[in-house]
């Protein structure tokens, strides 16, 4: 931080004691915007304000998944700056209206303005709220700050008779629509429409210099254009000339709106009304040191400080505010809508921030949170539904679960009542009773089959959690019918849990997916493994340690999970990342974790792991966050576990207490009240709680009550070298999630039988709960309490139809299960001269002839995929037999790089050697087909005999030039070669 910006802060801190206590500190001075920059942690280190419209800053990137944020902390070309950016993500989109000053008579290309720049000290400075770079190829000094609707460059020229600013709105995402009006030699206005991960994205800009151009060039053949002219297209780049005098600042103020040009303006004259770039730039400090003066931590080291100071930050950028200073918005529906009496807002990574941001906000933001609430509202009103993933007005249906709900009931429950309860009850069960995204088989079978529904395992557990959030609104609304609903989905993860290997586990044809590895990364997780949901059931932790047989069982489980090798088998995923065993701190499934020793009895490990967390991976460098950010998450995680407690199930009360960081920490709640966390002894060693007070009371409980921090006062921990194992560990001291109302019973599943077997197979039924009994038919009549008990494996030697429920003892019957057995020609092999992909395998060898047939989604596994390379298989049909057809299935889903093959051919031959060619089948479907599809590759023959039969698939190569993945690897994915 810059001299004068310290003396200026301390001057307006002093005379502002109406914002700033005494106690509380010049706190900006900890931020290092270039935290996670580097890494996967997908960052941007320009200027805003906290969770402010704009994201002033440079563009390093154009794409790929390190380009997310369009900065990446290893560059060295910059592009330009533009006013919207994405904190932490793992898609891309945002870049909008990109400036760029410039010497000479550049190209008006991205490649022919950009520049080099050094990504040091010496070339490079950020802090909260500003952000300065030395541009190499022009000798050019860039200045970034913002206000919370509007950026303000300043650029320091050299002297210069044709230097220029750039406004590129073509730049990143495709352009679907555009404008740019020339308003005089000051002012040029403009909109911009783009598709990226959000479909249709809506910008209008307002742009002012300070000084008047001299002439504005087109990329359009250099075409030199004057005030008045109005530009439309979808690649409008223009360079507005100036002639610069050595060490001439200009000046450039942008303001923006997803409503109208006129709305632009109207957050420009409001908010930047001068060309004070000081006074802009410190009120945007003097506003982060507002928000995180919130809690002010002691002791520590200064890296510390700084990992904890930018991680309040990075949870304060997102969500971004999404309306103009009049209260008119772009709705769900892309239509302009007005609010009254709340702040409408975009960016919404709820996947992810249900977890720990949210609740950070309950804290830390509580109106704020309460107007995250009333946009969600807002969202179900204009648009249907309540987001899952929405940005800039758009859903884009990424990630899983209906994960608005937790954050509006744990706010809710927390006393954040300024809305709609009952209208809020309404949207959650409109969103929980979707058929789409395995809904309609989790509330017809209790469960997502995985044979049905990619990342099956994953939904059915996130969307029992939701249910048992809906159930606990219900509750308190005293609406008895649905909370009776909920609480019984809330139970369904009961259905996916396999007693004899102790994991969550997909189900296809309701027999456990097989074989199974619970490090491999396949389609029937999210993102993860089996060890990395292996754990979520934070609403019923009682109820998953009963299923080990006690909480010793559990931390067994726990201890295996965080010593195991943390290589990883399957597809690659490199959200994966971050790894303690198969624990995955660089993605969200694994973060609640190291929490749950608290609720098996055995606080010590949690403190443990938390301070390696802590300590290991958070780190002051641009590559200080082991994966991506995602929309304040991964801080918000750090913010509390450093406090020393951690919210495991949002919903509830109750904070897991871990380790704090600091020696004293002090929450200034929005209710005028502290609470301090006091850590006595605390050092790099003395990390484990010895005994601790609450307002000088003994305290024995690893957890804490919001209602408790609420309250404000004093949390004491004693610390020390080794663990008290007594402290929080005895029955009442550790905390309990457990559902006890409306107890279901599991379902019975298949353990082993095979699908499709050809002499015999033998059944097995397992269920989680040992007096669970099993009643079962083989006629494919529906069971009954008459029907046959299981009492040991069922052999079947023809096709047979299994139906089975299971019924504790006081509780209903479970669901219904229906499992389908096929006898197949047992005398047929097959040889594949070219190996599918791992990761793809539909389950090994045999899956092309095994008389399944693929969906049109190729994440359910059942499709084989073969990545640049023909697919040959020979099938032996074990003798010489009459072939009258011959018909092989393929995928095409282009947006996942997998197209139909060229070709296809056929051959015939009686011995596996000779072959005859019977068939070249050519592709008729444009490789440009958006939707996802499926084609048979048929041919009928006549007068046909073999024993043998080849089929070679024609695979493209590589993707096709107008492709994003132009060059790179194509798929072809097979399933199945039929043969009569």
């Amino acid at each position: 931080m810059k001299k004068n910006k310290i003396v200026y802060l301390v001057f307006v801190l002093l005379l502002s004691s109406n914002i700033f206590s005494q106690q509380k500190k010049i706190l900006t001075g900890f931020v290092n915007p270039l935290i996670g920059t580097g890494g996967h942690g997908h960052t941007f280190p320009g200027a805003s304000v906290p969770f402010g419209m704009i994201q002033l800053s440079p563009d390093t990137r154009l794409n790929g998944w390190d380009g997310c944020s369009a900065y990446y902390g290893t560059d060295t070309i910059i592009y330009g700056f533009s006013h919207t950016h994405l904190s932490g993500t793992g898609c891309s989109d945002y870049g909008d209206i990109l400036i760029m000053p410039v010497k000479g008579n550049v190209s008006l290309t991205n490649y022919g303005y950009r520049s080099g720049f050094h990504p040091s000290p010496q070339g490079e400075e950020a802090s909260a709220g500003y952000y300065k770079v030395i541009l190499d190829k022009y000798h050019i000094k860039a200045e970034l700050t913002a206000t919370k609707r509007a950026g303000l460059h300043r650029y320091t020229f050299p002297a210069s008779k044709n230097a220029g600013i750039v406004i590129d709105l073509k730049h990143r995402d495709k352009v679907l629509e555009s404008s740019m009006r020339i308003v005089s030699d000051t002012e040029v206005e403009g909109m911009r429409i783009s598709q990226a991960w959000a479909q249709r994205q809506i910008v209008y800009f307002v742009a002012r210099f300070s000084k008047p151009f001299t002439s504005v060039r087109i990329n359009h053949h250099d075409e030199i254009v004057s005030v008045g002219t109005e530009l439309t297209g979808d690649s409008i780049i223009s360079c507005f000339s100036f002639s610069t005098d050595e060490n001439e600042r200009i000046l450039v103020k942008v303001g923006l709106s997803a409503v109208s040009s006129e709305g632009a303006r109207k957050n420009l004259d409001t908010e930047i009304p001068g060309w004070d770039f000081e006074k802009t730039e410190n009120d945007a400090s003097l506003a982060w040191n507002d928000e995180l003066g919130k809690i002010i931590v002691e002791g520590g080291t200064i890296d510390q400080k700084i990992i904890f100071y930018t991680s309040l930050y990075h949870a304060f950028l997102t969500p971004n505010l999404y309306m103009d200073v009049d209260g008119n918005y772009r709705g769900r529906d892309l239509k302009v809508h007005h609010a009254d009496g709340f702040d409408y807002y975009t960016v919404f990574s709820l996947w992810d921030t249900f977890r720990a941001a949210h609740p950070l906000y309950t804290l830390t933001e509580p109106k704020r949170d309460n107007d995250f609430i009333r946009t969600f509202l807002r969202q179900y009103e204009d648009g249907g539904m309540l987001p899952v993933w929405e940005l800039s007005g758009n859903e884009t249906d990424c990630m899983i679960g209906y994960h608005s709900v937790p954050v509006i009931v744990d706010a809710y429950l927390k006393g954040i009542r300024n809305f709609d309860a009952g209208e809020a009850l309404t949207a959650m069960k409109h969103s929980a009773e979707q058929d789409k995204f395995g809904l309609k088989y989790y509330r017809s079978l209790g469960f997502v089959p995985g044979d049905k529904e990619s990342e099956s395992v994953s939904k059915t557990l996130e969307y029992s959690y939701d249910d048992w959030c809906i159930a606990q609104l219900a509750r308190s609304l005293d609406n008895k019918e649905d909370y009776k609903t909920y609480i019984k989905r809330a139970q369904y993860y009961k259905n996916i849990f396999e007693p004899s290997t102790g994991f969550m586990r997909a189900k296809m044809n309701n027999i456990w997916y097989s074989p199974f590895d619970p490090s491999e990364v396949n389609f029937n997780y999210t993102e993860a493994n089996a060890w990395q949901y292996n754990f979520f059931v934070p609403q019923d932790i009682n109820g998953l340690i009963k299923f080990y047989g006690g909480r010793g069982k559990f931390s067994e489980k726990l201890d295996a999970m965080f010593t195991a090798s943390s290589k990883t088998t399957g597809r690659d995923q490199s959200d994966i990342s971050g790894m303690i065993g198969q624990y995955a701190h660089g993605n969200e499934p694994s973060h609640h974790m190291a929490y749950l020793y608290d609720y098996a009895g055995r606080p010590w490990q949690t403190q443990e792991m938390v301070h390696r967390i802590c300590k290991e991976l958070y780190v002051n460098n641009r590559d200080g966050l082991c994966g991506n950010e995602d929309c304040g998450q991964m801080s918000a995680w750090y913010v509390l576990s450093a406090m020393g407690f951690y919210p495991l199930t949002p919903g509830s009360l109750v904070y897991a207490i871990g380790t704090p960081s600091f020696s004293r920490t002090t929450i200034h709640l929005e209710n005028g009240k502290s609470f301090t966390i006091i850590a006595e002894g605390l050092n790099g060693n003395n990390f484990y709680i010895q005994a601790a007070k609450l307002n000088g009371v003994a305290y024995t409980k690893c957890f804490i009550s919001h209602a408790d921090i609420l309250d404000g006062g004093e949390l004491k921990f004693f610390m020390g070298p080794v663990p008290n194992k007594e402290w929080g560990s005895h029955p009442g001291d550790f905390p309990a999630s457990s559902i006890t109302d409306d107890l279901i019973s599991p379902v019975p599943s298949i353990l082993m039988g095979k699908k499709n077997f050809a002499d015999t197979t033998s059944i097995s039924l397992n269920v989680p709960i040992k007096d669970e009994k099993i009643y079962y038919t083989l006629d494919g009549s529906d069971p009954t309490t008459l029907s046959t008990i299981y009492q040991h494996p069922i052999l079947i030697d023809k096709s047979t139809t299994l139906k089975a429920f299971a019924i504790i003892d006081g509780s209903p019957e479970s669901f219904s299960i229906t499992a389908n057995f096929r006898k197949i020609p047992n005398n047929r092999k097959i040889t594949l001269k070219t190996k599918y992909s791992p990761q793809y395998s539909a389950g090994g060898d045999m899956a092309l002839i095994d008389f399944e047939r693929g969906s049109t989604d190729f994440h359910t596994g059942s499709w084989q995929g073969y990545e640049g390379v023909d697919i040959d298989a020979t099938i032996d049909l074990g003798e010489i037999q009459p072939v009258h057809s011959l018909s092989a299935g393929f995928l095409q889903d282009e947006k996942s790089w997998i197209f139909f093959p060229l070709e296809v051919s056929f051959f015939l031959s009686d011995d596996g050697k000779i072959f005859r060619k019977v068939a070249i089948l050519k592709n008729d479907v444009p490789e440009n087909k958006e939707e996802a599809i499926t084609k048979d590759f048929s041919i009928n023959l006549t007068e046909a005999h073999a024993r043998y039969v080849k089929m070679v698939a024609r695979n493209r190569g590589v993707c096709p030039p107008w492709h994003p993945g132009a060059g790179n690897k194509a798929w072809v994915f097979a399933d199945e070669i039929v043969i009569e």
